[in-house]
């Protein structure tokens, strides 16, 4: 199955109407960068234990741990979870940007250091969430 073929699996078996506000959110990230990386994670980890909500992931950029490893990863990640949907930007480097630049404007979201939780879209300003999507994958200066 293509990783196309398993985002779209993802959001079709997820119930109305969080398949529908998912399929906007994955539409309108495409639309800001049809080109980037798709990346689909299933939640599970190497022994098949699950370990996370499946995500959908956009873009790609090199993580570098403290170790001196490093990993490739997506930029912006979308998610449902148990209460609603999940938009990570992932790289962030100073936790408190994303609530102290978006959070009054963009509703009502839970905002932490990378994420971004919401009931429905209804909650929140799709202006503001398309901001962030922006800046997650083109305005840090990483190439996809």
């Amino acid at each position: 199955m293509t990783i196309e073929d398993q985002i779209e699996a993802y959001i079709a078996g997820q119930p109305e109407p969080k398949s529908g506000e998912l399929r906007e959110l994955h539409r309108l990230t495409r639309q800001i960068s049809p080109t980037c990386r798709l990346w689909f994670l299933d939640g599970k980890d190497d022994a098949g234990k699950t370990v996370s909500n499946p995500n959908i992931g956009y873009g790609s950029q090199t993580i570098n741990y403290a170790g001196g490893k490093t990993r490739e990863f997506y930029q912006v990640g979308l998610s449902a979870n148990t209460t609603g949907i999940s938009v990570y930007v992932i790289g962030i480097e100073d936790k408190k940007y994303l609530s102290r630049t978006y959070g009054k404007a963009l509703g009502k979201a839970s905002v932490t250091g990378y994420c971004i939780k919401f009931k429905t879209l209804a909650d929140i300003d799709i202006g503001t969430l398309e901001e962030i999507i922006r800046f997650g994958l083109e305005t840090r200066g990483r190439h996809e």
